[in-house]
């Protein structure tokens, strides 16, 4: 029984893996070449516990726990020297996964399960690279981790059926849904998601609607909780755009060619709720959903 947990990666995605882990009764490392970022990921942690607390769905006990539960670590040797399970988090590019996946492999036990939380790469190019291609997997955890029920799960190529078991059985210890698919590219979230805010962009870029218009048909016509302008804003439109290459590159159809502005506006740094502005500004402590001075 996997009771070891390292995650490598403590942004977002990482340090959301390891809170539902470790709320879960798993002993967690918590991996980052960056100090900053760790203290940032507990900090981050401690406030979702927080808001976890003040809706009674967990007491302050369950928190210390939980928190117990986690190590930090800057030492990737060190950090997977005793896991059962590696789930690499780190950002969207295929060379620096590669990298780490390298290392994964030559410090975490032959029997540890490699995982990524990719959202688009391909789990059998990542496998390739390794000694132990049956024990690679895809874990595509949804954001916000700690609330979203949904792993998407990808075998890759020669991933092992007992290994995607294994993943399977993990998932819901945590209390979330897997949904297993197959390698890909775009897998099954981003394949059908980002077309769709691909298209609400050229929808924008062509003047067929405005930037309240498109969402509010979507949130409103669609039952959809979030419009598909705002949802890449929250994604980060450098994220989006990365995705629709691979899908690109990995069909070769030009359906999943990205918007001109779509391009345009990750040149310019305006990628979404991290740089403050995308198609809507972000002021700190408001949750005001202002368009930006670019689209009105």
């Amino acid at each position: 029984m996997i009771k070891n947990i390292s995650v490598i990666g403590a942004g977002t995605m990482g340090n959301g893996i390891a809170h539902v882990f470790a709320q879960s009764g798993f002993t967690v490392n918590l991996i980052d070449s960056n100090p900053t970022q760790l203290h940032r990921a507990l900090a981050t942690i401690e406030k979702n516990l927080d808001r976890q607390i003040a809706k009674a769905a967990i007491t302050e006990a369950d928190k210390k726990v939980t928190l117990a539960n986690i190590t930090t670590l800057s030492d990737i040797a060190l950090g997977v020297k005793d896991a059962g399970l590696v789930v690499e988090a780190a950002t969207e590019n295929i060379d620096s996964k590669l990298t780490i996946f390298k290392l994964m492999d030559m410090d975490a036990p032959a029997d540890c399960i490699l995982a990524t939380n990719t959202s688009s790469i391909s789990i059998t190019k990542i496998a390739a690279i390794t000694k132990r291609p049956g024990q690679v997997i895809g874990m595509h955890f949804m954001n916000p981790v700690p609330v979203m029920k949904l792993v998407e799960i990808i075998n890759g190529y020669g991933t092992k059926k007992e290994v995607t078991q294994t993943v399977i059985e993990l998932t819901r210890q945590l209390g979330k849904i897997p949904c297993v698919v197959n390698d890909y590219p775009g897998f099954i979230a981003n394949r059908i998601l980002m077309p769709m805010i691909n298209e609400a962009i050229y929808s924008l870029y062509e003047g067929v609607a405005n930037v309240e218009a498109i969402d509010t048909v979507m949130k409103l016509g669609m039952a959809h909780p979030m419009g598909p302008l705002q949802l890449a804003d929250f994604i980060g439109l450098d994220i989006c755009l990365s995705i629709l290459h691979v899908l690109h590159d990995g069909f070769g159809n030009p359906k999943y060619a990205p918007c001109p502005l779509l391009v345009n506006m990750v040149m310019a740094d305006k990628l979404g709720v991290k740089t403050g502005e995308g198609f809507y500004k972000y002021i700190a402590g408001s949750k005001e959903l202002v368009v930006s001075e670019r689209f009105k």
